[in-house]
């Protein structure tokens, strides 16, 4: 379904964009870039190389940031396809819950011996 929708987005020279659930088992995105335990993704064949459509998932190298990044997505990680510049597509519907974020265990603890503020501080240079 998902290789037959990026196909028919293509032929109407739209660019198709799909959605994850980053959190899902086996989905390798940077993560840096992932919202709500979403990602989107251009998959247009300007914005990736390389790019694998099978039934088990879909896979391409992509660039974040300028850097070259191998982007693997399991097909039942992929929660939606659509074309970016009308929103026709398709949303598939799920049972599982978007799972939570790594455990703090693997976050870096930081000090809080200075309050944390929301602006850096300002000096006048002359």
């Amino acid at each position: 379904m998902i290789r037959a929708l990026n196909e028919w987005i293509l032929e109407n020279d739209c660019t198709p964009y799909i959605l994850v659930n980053a959190y899902a088992r086996d989905v390798q995105v940077p993560q840096s870039y992932v919202k709500d335990g979403q990602i989107v993704l251009n998959i247009s064949p300007v914005a990736v190389q390389d790019l694998v459509i099978s039934n088990a998932g879909i896979e391409f190298n992509g660039r974040f940031g300028g850097i070259p990044t191998l982007v693997y997505v399991p097909t039942l990680a992929v929660l939606g396809i659509y074309a970016k510049e009308n929103g026709q597509g398709m949303i598939f519907d799920t049972d599982d819950p978007i799972p939570e974020p790594p455990g703090p265990g693997k976050r870096k603890k930081e000090s809080s011996d200075k309050p944390k503020t929301s602006r850096p501080p300002l000096r006048v240079v002359k």
